[in-house]
């Protein structure tokens, strides 16, 4: 079964395990985002940082509203967590991200455990 993007987010998450094996746990979250740009640059992996994305509400469009940590490929929204454990409101962010500003894709990334955590979502809405 294929996934919906899924050569490109098998990239992003690959980048994600190169800074996470160069860097460990224990670092808080604006390191990770700039390790991260880099090893994006490094792969040619095409990315937006912390860019607004507009909200729509019932066809009206409202900017200046969400600021995901990456968006990659001009459509799958990378949002970076540092945390021993990811929580509900992670997850719920990036749901919100999608569902709000209608992107197909989230990658919800954690690098503040052992190993990379990463939760793929799909815009269901």
């Amino acid at each position: 079964m294929e996934l919906l993007f899924e050569e490109e987010t098998k990239k992003i998450i690959s980048a994600c395990y190169e800074v996470h094996r160069v860097l460990g746990r224990g670092f808080t979250e604006p390191v990770y985002q700039l390790a991260l740009a880099e090893e994006l640059r490094l792969q040619d992996i095409p990315f937006g940082r912390e860019e607004y994305i507009p909200f729509y509400y019932k066809g009206k469009a409202f900017n200046n509203v969400f600021r995901p940590d990456f968006i990659c490929f001009s459509h799958i929204i990378v949002e970076l967590k540092a945390v021993s454990a990811l929580l509900p409101e992670h997850e719920a962010q990036l749901i919100n991200y999608l569902k709000a500003a209608d992107y197909p894709v989230g990658l919800l990334v954690n690098f503040g455990t052992d190993t990379v955590q990463v939760k793929r979502r799909v815009n269901l809405y």
